[in-house]
């Protein structure tokens, strides 16, 4: 446990070490979807196969229910998942935008101009 930290634990919040609860968690949880991907992709056995898109499946719901903590809950989170989630624009020209409206001077009214799908 201790090498998820990269700090002093004592120097961490309790609020910061919920985080890297859910940061580890939602990790491990993307894992085991790419390792059930991959199961269910290399088998030649059909009944396999579907318990193993069931179970990957399931992490799916497992990382969702984690991200959604984390945006409830950790700061930046929320924005990024804004900004993201939910939109046909191809993601590099969402981030373009992201910065320029960052940069822009004082007198823009930071209005998107992104479509959201």
């Amino acid at each position: 446990m201790a090498e998820q930290y990269h700090e002093p634990t004592n120097e961490l919040t309790a609020k910061d070490r919920d985080f890297t609860r859910a940061l580890v968690s939602l990790k491990e949880e993307i894992e085991a979807i790419m390792w059930y991907q991959q199961r269910a992709s290399a088998t030649k056995d059909e009944t396999i196969r579907e318990v193993l898109e069931h179970n990957r499946d399931e992490e799916m719901e497992h990382a969702a229910m984690l991200l959604e903590w984390l945006r409830r809950n950790m700061p930046g989170w929320d924005k990024a998942l804004k900004t993201y989630l939910f939109t046909t624009e191809p993601l590099t020209q969402i981030e373009a935008e992201v910065s320029n409206e960052e940069e822009s001077p004082g007198g823009d009214l930071k209005l998107r101009k992104i479509k959201r799908g």
